[in-house]
């Protein structure tokens, strides 16, 4: 089979109105383009919003194909809405960014051929009424409001085909041991004609050594569009593991669809062999337990189409060695390249639809249409775990706005009724059930658990930064009274600037107001919500800044594991931060900034989601003078081999630095273990200051040091 990938000869052309398809065919006016890229990218239209047109001028060497042969013009993904023309032939619209646009072009192709391509990407200037499914890319508190995503973001190419074309394949895994995997294939065809076809296929070992194992199959088609599908038994199949519990084993699968002894198309795909439960928000992959740890991965640049596969093996890398074995693809669809390398990382993902926040009403028939195509497009990667329809859906506009009417409209329309969760998400949520049977399915996510009245989903947690959250008192109150908002928690954490360097390539030192309120309008930053918790408007640097944000973050996201490890299992199932990594240059919630320098934070959360873990719960606030402080030290083991002679330290110091109690002891932690208390001190403060309490836990895969400190104050 021949394909052709049109790369080269691109141009553009922005409009204020498309005309259809009849443009000037000299030079003027146009200008060169990339394909696949954003015309953001291109000089002159960096502040483009809206219309363009694409020119591709091309040969084509079968301009006359054999009798039987067809040929297939291929839009992999294109922001937002397009409309193709080749050789002044109207091809049709197409809306949906992730989406590929595919149609037959066997009677259209020259030797000489210009194909136009209409993209409209429009700016969302209503946004508690938006109409466009493309999630964070039009509207989000981590996005420049400035950017615009529009272009052919994924290549356009040709192909070749006979007379059934397979456009798509899906393998899901039904069930399996270690006998059989019973795996389930759909297949998207287009047929010539009606008649009989020998499906065949190839499942090749690709990261273990074995045996080729082949199938063959009789299937009778009609003439079009249609789908096919079946169930075949891979014999003592290899499963796909995360990297913490095995090994992500992968083969290498080969469809071809054959007619009268001849190959008419074939389709490859990478698939790993395994299964995956939420059981009362605890998860298991292949039968075994296991507690989910991991962060929300955003865009992996707000650029999508500038990102390679190379950049995203060094972002999986980064997420590995912070012992994640799940990341949220936080309310968008990634670049193809990212799916194939979970898979060879052995990271699940948790994979939201793309929406964010509240949507037109108009948007229902579309948002089916483009669920079924995620759930199919998706479908065959073992790394992908969990279905999310939408992500927080309730009426919020800008998540900085913390007037009281902006807090009281959130809150009415999160714990009322809400068109998009109860009506939208609920069809969008059935529709993926039906689709894919072999994943659990979540209507949307960050829905609070309210007792005799609404089992909730997954939750999201600001203590500490929103005012609409609270203190972290409130916190205390939230998980005393309402526990079952802590059975799996995707989203909380702080904002902070990026280590000093990277806070030097786009912004001053020291900053000035118009520096903070650039970054505000294009950075992210909140700046009054972290001067609620922070004096950083006091500091006298650009370092300080950075240093106390990021001491902040720390503190945060510690305070949060700390509790959630502490309910390992009992409800919590899962811990997912916010936010791995900076989309573009910005302040945002990251531990990795847009240049993957990990912040502080980063090694501050790798610590705290250590396999084998020690810690100290107790509230932090400033304690009197004769106050009685427990100090509870706390062991934990997320492997699934039991740890046999683990040493525990524990010193507790006073503010001279004098030591006032000391414990170690060995002991020994079972597989996937609940914690643990090894010991229980008591602090009672005899003078003002910083007391100290240092653990450290080694004899484990990874040793654990750290340090609590303990303010405290007068008298009583």
């Amino acid at each position: 089979m021949h394909d052709q990938t049109l790369t080269d000869h691109w141009q553009i052309r922005p409009l204020k109105e498309f005309h259809q398809g009849i443009y000037p065919r000299d030079e003027h006016g146009w200008q060169p383009a990339q394909v696949p890229g954003h015309w953001q990218q291109l000089p002159g239209l960096e502040a483009h919003h809206g219309k363009v047109v694409y020119r591709c001028r091309f040969t084509h060497s079968h301009p006359h194909p054999a009798p039987g042969q067809r040929q297939w013009l291929r839009l992999a993904g294109v922001f937002y809405y397009s409309r193709v023309y080749l050789n002044g032939v109207d091809l049709g619209a197409h809306a949906g960014y992730f989406i590929p646009h595919e149609v037959e072009v066997t009677e259209l192709l020259q030797a000489e051929n210009t194909l136009l391509v209409e993209v409209d990407c429009p700016e969302e200037r209503n946004k508690l009424g938006k109409k466009m499914l493309t999630g964070v890319f039009s509207h989000w508190d981590c996005l420049d409001p400035h950017a615009n995503p529009g272009g052919i973001w994924l290549p356009v190419e040709l192909h070749a085909s006979g007379a059934v074309r397979l456009s798509h394949a899906r393998l899901l895994t039904s069930a399996c041991d270690a006998r059989f995997a019973q795996v389930r294939f759909d297949l998207d065809l287009n047929a010539a004609h009606a008649g009989p076809v020998t499906l065949r296929l190839r499942f090749s070992p690709r990261t273990f050594a074995g045996a080729t194992q082949e199938f063959a199959l009789q299937r009778e088609l009609i003439a079009g569009v249609q789908r096919i599908g079946g169930l075949i038994k891979l014999r003592e199949p290899r499963l796909w593991w995360t990297h913490d519990l095995g090994r992500p084993d992968l083969y290498d699968v080969t469809l071809d669809i054959v007619v009268n002894e001849q190959l008419s198309d074939t389709f490859k795909l990478t698939f790993g062999v395994r299964t995956f439960e939420l059981r009362q928000w605890i998860a298991y992959l292949n039968g075994q337990r296991f507690f989910v740890k991991g962060n929300n991965y955003p865009p992996g640049d707000m650029r999508i189409a500038t990102m390679t596969r190379e950049r995203y093996e060094h972002d999986l890398v980064l997420a590995r060695d912070c012992h994640f074995n799940m990341l949220r693809v936080h309310a968008h669809v990634e670049h193809p390249e990212f799916y194939a390398a979970a898979n060879e990382a052995g990271i699940l993902l948790w994979q939201d639809f793309p929406l964010q926040w509240v949507y037109d009403h108009s948007v229902l028939a579309e948002g089916l249409r483009q669920v079924r195509a995620m759930v199919r497009l998706l479908g065959s990667h073992p790394a992908l775990a969990v279905w999310c329809m939408h992500n927080e859906a309730f009426l919020l506009e800008d998540t900085a706005d913390e007037s009281w009417f902006a807090r009281l409209r959130t809150q009415i329309s999160a714990l009322g009724f809400s068109w998009n969760r109860d009506v939208l998400d609920t069809q969008m949520k059935a529709l993926a059930e039906q689709e894919d049977s072999t994943r659990p399915v979540v209507r949307s996510s960050g829905e609070f658990h309210l007792p005799y009245a609404r089992e909730g989903t997954d939750c999201h947690a600001y203590f500490g930064w929103y005012r609409s959250y609270g203190t972290l008192e409130d916190a205390e109150m939230m998980q005393r009274r309402f526990p079952g908002n802590l059975s799996f928690i995707t989203e909380f954490g702080t904002q902070s600037f990026p280590n000093l360097e990277s806070s030097r390539r786009f912004m001053p030192d020291p900053l000035n107001e118009a520096a903070i309120r650039r970054l505000e309008a294009h950075h992210g930053l909140q700046g009054e919500i972290m001067a609620n918790w922070l004096p950083w408007r006091e500091a006298k640097s650009l370092a300080e800044v950075v240093d106390m944000s990021q001491d902040y973050q720390v503190f945060i996201n510690r305070y949060y594991v700390d509790r959630l490890r502490e309910r390992k299992y009992q409800p919590t199932g899962g811990i997912i931060a916010f936010l791995f990594l900076d989309p573009y240059p910005a302040v945002l919630w990251s531990i990795v900034d847009y240049w993957r320098v990990p912040k502080r934070s980063y090694y501050a959360l790798r610590l705290a989601f250590s396999p084998q873990y020690v810690y100290c719960i107790f509230f932090p606030r400033t304690y009197a003078l004769g106050e009685a402080i427990h100090l509870p030290i706390s062991v934990v083991n997320d492997a699934r081999r039991t740890i046999l002679g683990a040493q525990l330290e524990a010193h507790l110091r006073d503010p001279a630095g004098n030591l006032i109690a000391e414990v170690r002891q060995r002991l020994d932690l079972p597989a996937d273990c609940a914690p643990i208390v090894a010991d229980r001190l008591r602090l009672t403060p005899t003078m003002p200051g910083r007391y100290t309490l240092h653990l450290h836990l080694a004899g484990v895969e990874h040793e654990v040091r750290q340090v609590y400190e303990i303010d405290v104050g007068g008298s009583r």
